[in-house]
């Protein structure tokens, strides 16, 4: 647990803001580590926790395929593509996106990595595994320090 006070999600801003994670991000899927970085970013949007974004040259890019699912579009940062895993033979979808043009403002990630921590066997900051946001739609890192309530669980979409 870090020893930095408690954050709030409804202090963080919106649109959202772009920052270096100060700490090391380790994502495990499939009995492999297939990301490790201490270079990430993570994005801080009200109500939401930090979504983390990591370089590619920090993840196992051979592991990742463009996945099937549609592309979204966020307000903020632009169109988003899905990656799946392919990890000892078997395939994991949707289990990460990327922004390869995003909005300005948002040039920070282009082509950074962001996984789900629910759609991957764990997700680490520094010793801390991670807690997935609720629902299936957002990708927030929720750990001992930070406070909510987070959108995404049921009666959260109005927020």
């Amino acid at each position: 647990m870090s020893a930095e006070p408690a954050e709030s999600v409804w202090e963080y801003p919106r649109p959202p803001a772009v920052e270096p994670c100060r700490r090391r991000v380790r994502i495990e899927l499939g009995g492999e580590v297939i990301a490790d970085s201490d270079r990430a970013l993570r994005v801080l949007e009200t109500s939401h926790p930090p979504t983390i974004y990591l370089p590619p040259q920090d993840v196992r890019g051979e592991l990742l395929q463009r996945s099937d699912r549609r592309e979204t579009w966020c307000e903020f940062k632009g169109t988003a593509r899905y990656l799946d895993a392919v990890v000892g033979g078997r395939r994991y979808a949707a289990v990460a996106w990327t922004y390869r043009r995003p909005s300005a403002g948002y040039e920070a990630l282009a082509d950074h990595i962001a996984f789900y921590p629910g759609r991957v066997d764990a997700a680490w900051l520094d010793g801390e595994r991670v807690r997935a946001q609720a629902g299936d739609f957002y990708g927030g890192w929720i750990t001992a320090d930070l406070r909510g309530p987070f959108k995404g669980g049921p009666g959260t979409s109005g927020w």
